[in-house]
């Protein structure tokens, strides 16, 4: 009416407890920090990065204004490095075929924004104009495994560190080297990189808003970058923004490899599409445990039994159940732990799904409170264990025989009732 929005106040708290009740019953909503979007944006003198992309990776800047020929809708043109390719037999990362990948994506995404079908003309003008790309990585799991490191672990996190740094540095390279032959893209002047600061300097200016008992982010850098601060301030840079990690679902299965930045859901499942229902099981773990002589069909029942988890098979070896923990067993924070290492890096986000196997408000309010201090931009799915498992059924002497496991998981959570103890 009238041209006003209608709107009522109500307290921060019953907001925040409002969307910790929403995650625990939907997995929703999917959370935007709006603080370090803004403050870190390369492009924050065009305006606003009001939310995230559906998939939470994308942070730019969309515009709404009187005249339709200046309205921006945010496009980002993606692409994923294949990490478990770029590893060494030793256990390394091959920098010099890392940067040939990088070198070559980075041309390939900048050449899409030109030849793209763009349905409505604001999309068209807003890539024109910034030349946004979101370049990432997949297989980050799988890298572990091959590395014989355990997502929840200090291993874990400074390799999710120095993959980054590495992607980061050969990008913004690429993307400096293209500005050389192409010229800078149109919004580059009053940006963060024409006044010299590249992501990782961005921290500060975080930290600086926040306050440094606000933000508990690293900012280490092992790489030399004065030669990339040279050139960026020689040359400019291409692209307005240049990295982003998707979820890369469909990619990822194509490649035989984890999705994005994904602990293994389960090392065992049943994957459906259009051609049919595909049993697929941890190849690095079988291997593992031929190599220990423990594959055999008892194996294969247990794993079936206990849903692809091995922790409650005996016969396993310890250091095999700390590599091979499945989602739901590895502690979220060790998640967030990585992903502040990676934010630091990218320019953009990373869609970051969290799981918590035994959720209670308490325990979420945590786990969101501590990706917020990590310095990350957004998070995605807030993914929580059934209170009931399936039941499993088994034939023996003609007899049908069924066992249903119930763990000790609450059902409800109120979190609106401040006589809920796991909400206070």
């Amino acid at each position: 009416k009238d041209g006003k929005i209608p709107f009522k106040e109500i307290p921060a708290v019953k907001l925040w407890r409002k969307m910790l009740s929403m995650l625990f019953e939907t997995g929703h909503p999917w959370i935007t920090f709006k603080d370090p979007c803004n403050i870190r944006s390369p492009q924050q003198h065009c305006g606003t990065v009001h939310s995230s992309n559906l998939c939470t990776e994308i942070t730019l800047n969309t515009k709404n204004s009187g005249d339709a020929k200046d309205n921006e809708i945010a496009v980002c043109n993606l692409g994923s490095i294949n990490l478990v390719h770029h590893l060494t037999s030793d256990g390394k990362i091959d920098q010099k075929k890392l940067k040939k990948t990088i070198t070559t994506a980075v041309r390939m995404l900048d050449n899409v924004i030109d030849i793209n079908y763009y349905a409505v003309e604001a999309a068209k003008n807003s890539n024109m104009k910034h030349r946004p790309v979101g370049l990432g990585q997949m297989g980050f799991q799988d890298a572990l495994h091959n590395l014989g490191i355990a997502y929840d672990s200090d291993a874990a996190v400074k390799f999710a560190d120095e993959s980054s740094e590495l992607i980061s540095y050969y990008a913004i390279q690429a993307s400096i080297e293209l500005a050389k032959e192409r010229g800078a893209y149109e919004s580059y002047d009053g940006s963060l990189w024409s006044q010299g600061i590249l992501p990782i300097d961005s921290i500060d200016l975080l930290r600086q808003q926040r306050g440094s008992q606000y933000l508990d982010q690293d900012d280490s850098c092992q790489l030399d970058w004065s030669p990339v601060r040279q050139a960026l301030k020689d040359h400019g840079i291409r692209n307005s923004n240049i990295m982003a990690i998707a979820p890369t679902a469909t990619i990822a299965n194509i490649c035989n490899v984890s999705a994005s930045i994904e602990p293994s859901y389960s090392n065992l499942y049943v994957k459906s599409n259009l051609s049919g229902e595909f049993t697929i099981i941890n190849e690095r773990l079988v291997k593992a445990l031929k190599e220990r002589g423990l594959w055999d069909q008892v194996m294969v029942n247990d794993l079936k039994y206990y849903e692809g988890r091995i922790q409650d098979i005996k016969r396993v070896p310890d250091d095999l159940k700390q590599l091979f923990k499945t989602a739901f067993e590895i502690d979220p924070e060790w998640l967030i732990d990585c992903a502040s290492r990676r934010q630091k890096w990218y320019d953009q986000s990373q869609s970051l799904n969290l799981y918590i196997a035994e959720p209670s408000g308490k325990k979420i309010d945590k786990v969101y409170r501590h990706a917020w201090i990590k310095g990350l931009k957004t998070t995605y799915y807030c993914r929580t264990r059934a209170a009931t498992d399936t039941e499993k059924v088994t034939i023996s002497d003609g007899a049908l025989n069924y066992v249903k496991t119930t763990p000790d998981q609450p059902k409800t959570c109120s979190l609106d009732d401040s006589e809920c103890e796991s909400c206070q």
